[in-house]
């Protein structure tokens, strides 16, 4: 029974969310993206991906070299 009730609600989402997709765009109005706006489009791309791909290495960096382990308190004193 929880099941239904998760499932339902998310297939009722998905199937909204692809009649608003397919019913925008059919829309086929208003005027045409001008070449300024693709350039735009393919640099926000781009740096999107740019940035994203940094920060997965960063992240894959840090774990590798022990940056993300929690620091260890010897609780033994040292003669």
């Amino acid at each position: 029974m929880r099941r239904l009730l998760i499932i339902v609600p998310l297939v009722a989402l998905l199937a909204a969310a692809t009649w608003f997709a397919v019913y925008s765009w059919n829309a086929i109005e208003g005027p045409d993206i001008p070449t300024t706006g693709y350039i735009a489009m393919w640099l926000g791309i781009a740096f999107s991906l740019l940035i994203g791909c940094g920060l997965m290495a960063l992240l894959f960096y840090s774990s590798r070299h022990g940056y993300d382990t929690p620091p260890r308190h010897d609780t033994q004193t040292r003669p």
